[in-house]
């Protein structure tokens, strides 16, 4: 099949809706078609700025707004972030993803700092992503100088359901971000997150936002709500896995040369539960060597552990690609 970019909706519910095996077998084909499926890129995810976010996105330990575990701490140091990225390297990883709380990016000596860190993670021949809340056209052209890979700006959720999520930033306000990163040749990572009580529709509703973005996000990320203690939605329940295998499944059918992320809340998955992803379409995970993904309070699995699963599940680690490979090599796109 062909890349398209005129989905609708009636169309994603109806991938989304197919019986499960039948949604497995027919993701799993076309993930053949744009992918090598033995390989599995794996990840590391640096809170380089913890804590202290204004804004009140309702599922986030790192806001400001809630009394969560996570206490606000100082832009790390850069050679801090380089033995970090060092060590990720050795394990394997070959996408290193710098994450800091803030609602957008400010022209200052910390944005400066970042700058040189990018430079000096991608100069160990990693690819770099920065998530780094709203940005400008000229900060991103910044960071595309300095040899940034991708920019993560998830939607989060449905359009509708958005402003029940958060209300400090419009769904406008993201998609304008990812405008800008478009103005580069920075790749995008956007996708969202099951479990904040969206619906069907809303879920839909959401691939129907990024199916129909010109191009498709390079990466898609799939995250799964932890539920934080201290947050607004500490106690909703967990998603069904086949929700989650079903949610992969359609992303990989309506964005098939995408980057499909099995990203946060992987951590409470079993092998067989992560191999049912796998089959479904995800290539990407994050991994870790102190069992965190972002902050203490989302858990992830370790070097060793996903070493282990991939060698079971006959996977191999995909190296780094060039951001210029990445971007030039669009496969054949219809509509």
């Amino acid at each position: 099949m062909g890349i398209r970019y005129d989905w609708q909706k009636a169309e994603i519910e109806t991938i989304y809706n197919m019986p499960l095996l039948e949604l497995i077998y027919q993701a799993a084909s076309v993930h053949r078609q744009y992918h090598d499926p033995t390989k599995i890129q794996v990840c590391k995810l640096i809170s380089i700025k913890t804590g202290g976010c204004p804004e009140d996105c309702s599922y986030c330990a790192q806001s400001s707004r809630y009394k969560t575990e996570v206490k606000a701490q100082a832009l790390l140091e850069k050679d801090t972030v380089i033995s970090i990225a060092q060590t990720a390297k050795q394990k394997g990883v070959s996408r290193v993803c710098m994450g800091a709380a803030w609602r957008e990016v400010r022209d200052n000596s910390q944005f400066e700092t970042v700058l040189e860190m990018v430079q000096e993670v991608t100069a160990m021949g990693l690819e770099v992503c920065c998530t780094l809340g709203m940005l400008t056209t000229d900060q991103a052209q910044r960071l595309a100088d300095a040899g940034l890979y991708a920019y993560n700006h998830n939607l989060d959720t449905s359009p509708d359901y958005y402003s029940t999520i958060i209300s400090t930033r419009t769904y406008s306000d993201r998609l304008n971000t990812i405008e800008h990163v478009r103005q580069t040749n920075v790749t995008v990572c956007s996708g969202g997150i099951l479990g904040l009580g969206e619906t069907t529709d809303d879920r839909v509703a959401m691939l129907h936002i990024l199916a129909n973005l010109h191009p498709h996000p390079e990466s898609v990320p799939i995250n799964i709500l932890s539920q934080v203690p201290g947050t607004p939605l500490e106690n909703q329940p967990d998603v069904p896995i086949w929700d989650i295998v079903r949610m992969i499944a359609t992303t990989r059918m309506i964005m098939p040369a995408s980057d499909v992320r099995l990203s946060a809340g992987r951590a409470r998955f079993s092998q067989v539960e992560q191999a049912l992803c796998f089959m479904a379409g995800a290539n990407s995970i994050f991994s870790s060597d102190d069992n965190k993904m972002l902050t203490v309070t989302t858990p992830c699995p370790d070097y060793d552990a996903d070493k282990e699963m991939l060698n079971l599940l006959g996977l191999e680690m995909r190296p780094p690609v060039s951001r210029e490979a990445k971007v030039s090599s669009s496969p054949a796109v219809v509509g």
